[in-house]
């Protein structure tokens, strides 16, 4: 008896899940976890970008770091000045020439303390070339494409887009996927920006034939204005406070014109940078930068010491709250740029829907009727169990949160085939049974107990084809997968135990007639 309750619950609970698919808001009193099925940008329409890391831009900086580190190891005040010259970048290495031969030893060694095995070493003469390793490069694309797909989850989060698909493809590639966005120009403005920002003082001394010039001296780079490219600000290259500081950013408005402004709250290391900044600086420009550009380059005119700013630069409302969620979610460790764009409209989507809905329909209707013809009345248990299979299918897939996609419906539909398929071989074991002369009591229970094991084994290997269509596929394939393999479970649980229950509650402990199988066929006098 118990077991008979544990069976009756779960298959009351699979099918209770599906409720908020099938009339979504009707049931609000239904828990916060029982939600319904979401929708793939097939079906809903929305936005599909892929974008790919810069990998030029990506070993620039990476190239970057290794000319500081070279740069430090051999300027090492605690363990002495080791004398070189020519120190460059070129390609993908660093050189320098070591001006003391008898130091070229020390200066190997420095320089591997400083980057371990990430890098390869090559001397030539006073010459020594350096760069990393290719297991070094793969490892940094790795870490970045990791760090760049979480910093995209949170621009995406912040801005309420529900049902992202963010998920990395190949080595240096990003797909993001997001049903229902009717602006994805905003969207792929959003997270394809680096959102970089740094505070840097401005050059004051840098004369206007200098900036016609636009050779800036060393230590100064010009920068145009995000309003107006055509306005050139002199800053200094040195970073005073890093956006990495920030840790929190909210658009809000200022109170002496109502304007849109951003807000910033720097960590305790910002704040004390930030406050020794505009202490030492007083009535001078310091210059925000964004990715290059700078946004505005107020004149400080007191110290801020409490570790908040105001970002101020002709914001709308809209723009103010894209940058601040640009700065809350931290900056992009590469560019990415925009490999391949496509808008899908929700008209396609609701064609597709009504197309898959079709297709259900009739492949459903046939196998019930197939099944009524073929098997009788006990066609009818198989049919009340390929419907509980369905029901629980889409009750545990909309627990999960699985995303319903065209290949999708087409795991659904080959699942319930799979579900027949068991039926058939469990009928058909009982009609064999019934041949040798067992009774119909005997019967039932050989077909469940000698059929098991080849649906074991088909569904088995439908599991494992599918465990490795979701790891080695992508987006629709990975959709398909799922649902196939959560249909392998509720198909094995369906028609072997569920029907099991419901074919012994019909036999009630006799020999009943079965209607699809004939006498004439069998040499029991029991049934006869």
């Amino acid at each position: 008896m118990f077991k008979k309750l544990i069976i009756i619950a779960a298959a009351l609970f699979g099918c209770v899940l599906v409720l908020p698919t099938i009339a979504p808001g009707t049931f609000g009193f239904l828990p916060n976890f029982m939600q319904p099925i979401p929708l793939g940008l097939d079906l809903k329409g929305g936005a599909h970008i892929l974008l790919s890391v810069d990998t030029d831009a990506m070993n620039a900086e990476q190239n970057g770091q290794l000319y500081d580190g070279i740069r430090a190891a051999l300027v090492n005040r605690d363990k002495g000045l080791i004398r070189f010259s020519n120190l460059t970048r070129g390609g993908d290495s660093v050189s320098v020439v070591i001006r003391d031969a008898g130091e070229m030893s020390n200066a190997r060694g420095r320089i591997r303390s400083e980057f371990g095995d990430n890098i390869d070493i090559k001397q030539t003469g006073n010459s020594l070339e350096v760069s990393f390793t290719s297991r070094a490069r793969e490892q940094r694309l790795g870490d970045v494409v990791s760090r760049s797909i979480e910093i995209i989850r949170n621009r995406i989060d912040s801005i309420g887009t529900k049902d992202p698909s963010i998920q990395q493809q190949g080595s240096q590639y990003i797909l993001v996927q997001l049903p229902g966005v009717d602006n994805p120009e905003r969207i792929k403005d959003l997270i394809g920006k680096t959102a970089k920002m740094t505070f840097h003082l401005v050059n004051e001394r840098i004369t206007n034939e200098q900036l016609m010039s636009g050779r800036p001296p060393v230590g100064t780079e010009f920068l145009p204005h995000i309003e107006n490219p055509a306005m050139i600000v002199p800053v200094f290259t040195r970073v005073e406070v890093s956006g990495e500081n920030l840790i929190d950013s909210q658009a809000s408005f200022d109170q002496q014109n109502g304007m849109p402004v951003v807000t910033t709250v720097f960590d305790s290391v910002g704040a004390r940078r930030f406050a020794r900044l505009t202490t030492a600086h007083v009535d001078e420009r310091f210059a925000i930068v964004l990715d290059g550009q700078v946004l505005s380059a107020p004149v400080i005119r007191q110290p801020i010491i409490g570790g908040r700013g105001q970002i101020s630069g002709g914001f709308t409302v809209q723009s103010a709250k894209d940058l601040s969620v640009l700065l809350r979610s931290g900056a992009l460790p590469a560019p990415l740029i925009v490999v391949e764009e496509r808008t899908i409209g929700p008209g396609l989507g609701e064609d597709s829907i009504r197309a898959g809905k079709i297709a259900s329909f009739f492949g459903v209707l046939f196998i019930m009727i197939f099944m009524l013809v073929v098997y009788r009345g006990f066609g009818l248990i198989a049919n009340f169990v390929l419907l509980v299979n369905l029901t629980m299918l889409m009750g545990f897939l909309a627990l999960f949160g699985t995303t319903m996609t065209l290949p999708g419906i087409a795991g659904l539909v080959l699942t319930l085939a799979m579900a027949v398929d068991a039926n058939i071989l469990i009928f058909e074991r009982m009609r064999d049974e019934m041949r040798a002369g067992a009774s119909s009591l005997k019967a039932v229970d050989s077909g469940f107990r000698r059929a098991f094991k080849a649906i074991l084994d088909a569904n088995l290997t439908t599991l494992i084809c599918t465990l490795i269509l979701f790891q080695f596929g992508a987006g629709p394939i990975r959709g398909f997968a799922v649902v196939l393999s959560v249909g392998v479970f509720t198909t094995l649980f369906t028609c072997v135990p569920l029907s099991r229950l419901v074919i012994d509650t019909y036999m009630n402990g006799k020999n009943k007639k079965i209607g699809f199988i004939k006498p004439e066929l069998s040499n029991s006098k029991e049934i006869a």
